[in-house]
């Protein structure tokens, strides 16, 4: 009788535990996480005297990407605190930084380097959605 039961009992959690694993196999996920964090988005990124091109980029909260950037006449600073960024852009060489925006909102880069008159009006709008 003791052992009905007990044999009873492991039926009876061996069929829970193969009903919830295939609930869980038949959930699609929303997103492919594992494919966004091995192939990041890569977003190329020019600064020369006085811009950045392009001088306004999206992201998407939560999702890494990297921003590629090269300078085409000087160095250049890439700055911005609320991203934990303070990089320099050396001439004729790529900088690769990897972003993962955890905040929505408007934010704002700025070249940290003077390069002339126009130093002050060198800046990206970074626009991060949900």
């Amino acid at each position: 009788m003791k052992t009905t039961m007990i044999k009873s009992k492991i039926i009876t959690a061996t069929l829970l535990a193969a009903a919830c694993g295939i609930a869980l196999a038949a959930v699609a996920p929303k997103t492919n996480l594992a494919s966004a964090a091995v192939n990041p988005k890569v977003i190329e990124i020019s600064a020369k005297k006085f811009q950045f091109t392009p001088s306004e980029i999206t992201l998407k909260k939560g999702e890494p990407v990297i921003l590629r950037m090269t300078s085409t006449d000087r160095v250049h600073g890439f700055m911005s605190k609320p991203f934990k960024i303070d990089t320099d852009i050396p001439p004729d060489k790529t900088t690769d930084i990897t972003v993962t925006p955890d905040t929505a909102g408007n934010f704002t880069i700025i070249c940290d380097h003077y390069c002339g008159t126009g130093h002050s009006n060198m800046k990206m709008k970074v626009n991060v959605v949900q």
